[in-house]
């Protein structure tokens, strides 16, 4: 028997312990081993739940008891989940967890101190949620060198952005309407800002390019300057707006990696995510493209990753993790703004345009307002293609 410890009694903390309980044989004969819960640290009482009987208040519990092998950490953020995710790791229990934030901040010395204590360390759902993509990377595309991903990571805003595309919504009506069907937190910032897609595209990169990669290396932005304006040039030219995490391998070993909206064209199958789908495509030198899809985030799909990290344990709990990468340090990273590609270029009261780029056109358009699509040409070069033809209300890169 494998007894496991869940740090957290929230929607994905209560979805794992379901999972374990009601996939009880299935997940015994497939983990060659049976696997149960016999802790939940909680903050307050659950008496309606049917797992009450296991819940405690002290985590000490767990790490001093010698029957918990692994130890679920659905808590989130990086203060008491850090603290206790390196005390289960000293105490050699194997800690398998959701916590995209942790992760991109503290993924190396936390897949240090497992190695060291011989213990493993899993995240599999952190990224993507239900989707397999941390064990496909490591594993399934071992024979590659990565050269790019790029990748829808967050559910809110694509699902905000579906809703301004398909059913002309404002932002802030896209966003209220997110958040009353529980896509989107009371305070959506991590979401919207784009700092979610920051840190899941942080854990891929790490993965995939073999070192460490910090939220603070990446440039951010979200999808709060994005008007039903900005959606209709874009359809005029058979184009829409996803939001997109970004890591491309240079000829110098570095990375140009960040988060930004982006222009997709319609035949491009990421324009076709839509709601709250999550998709991920990846590009080896050797596989050529490769896509993973689904949901990215809720309850069910979420437990699911996490349970299967868990059963990954339980038949491997004495052989050493696969997953690994380097320190990080100010050398791993490229400046994204030399990056070269096309861009949506919004003007306001712009009397001409520059030479050489496509004009779009929208319904009802104020005078003065222009936009259109440049070629190929690095942020540096685009400020300076733009000088002096008006105020660029908006600027964002062409996915190509």
């Amino acid at each position: 028997m494998i007894h496991v410890a869940i740090l957290g009694y929230g929607v994905v903390g209560s979805g794992v312990a379901e999972v374990l309980h009601e996939n009880a044989g299935a997940i015994g004969r497939r983990a060659e081993e049976e696997i149960g819960v016999k802790y939940i640290l909680v903050r307050r009482d659950y008496p309606d739940s049917p797992f009450r009987d296991r819940m405690v208040r002290d985590f000490s519990r767990i790490e001093q008891d010698p029957q918990v092998e692994v130890v679920v950490e659905v808590m989130g953020g990086t203060g008491a989940a850090k603290e206790y995710t390196e005390r289960a790791l000293r105490a050699g229990k194997s800690v398998v967890t959701a916590n995209k934030e942790l992760v991109a901040e503290h993924g190396y010395e936390l897949l240090q101190l497992a190695r060291e204590h011989g213990a493993r360390y899993l995240f599999e759902a952190s990224v993507g949620g239900g989707i397999p993509i941390i064990r496909p990377l490591s594993q399934c595309l071992a024979a590659n060198e990565i050269e790019e991903i790029t990748g829808i990571l967050n559910g809110t805003t694509n699902y905000i952005l579906t809703r301004m595309i398909r059913g002309g919504l404002s932002f802030e009506a896209a966003l209220k309407e997110a958040q009353d069907n529980g896509y989107a937190e009371a305070d959506p910032t991590a979401d919207i800002q784009g700092h979610d897609a920051c840190r899941k595209i942080c854990i891929l990169a790490s993965l995939a390019f073999g070192r460490h990669i910090y939220p603070r290396q990446v440039p951010t932005q979200g999808i709060t300057e994005l008007t039903g304006a900005d959606v209709a040039y874009a359809g005029s030219a058979g184009y829409r707006w996803k939001l997109l995490g970004r890591a491309i391998r240079q000829a110098d070993g570095r990375l140009c990696i960040y988060v930004a909206p982006h222009l997709v064209e319609e035949e491009n199958p990421l324009s076709g995510v839509e709601d709250v789908f999550n998709a991920i495509t990846v590009k080896g030198n050797a596989v050529g493209d490769v896509m993973f899809y689904g949901r990215g985030a809720g309850k069910r799909p979420t437990a699911s990753a996490v349970v299967a990290d868990v059963m990954d344990v339980a038949k491997h709990r004495k052989g050493p993790g696969e997953l690994s990468w380097a320190p990080g340090g100010e050398d791993t990273v490229a400046p994204a703004d030399a990056l070269e590609s096309r861009w949506y270029v919004r003007l306001a009261e712009a009397a001409a345009l520059p030479e050489g780029v496509q004009e779009l056109t929208r319904p009802d358009a104020p005078a003065g307002e222009r936009a259109f699509l440049t070629g190929a040409m690095s942020g540096a070069q685009l400020r300076e293609s733009l000088s002096g033809f008006g105020r660029v209300v908006l600027a964002q890169r062409v996915l190509d």
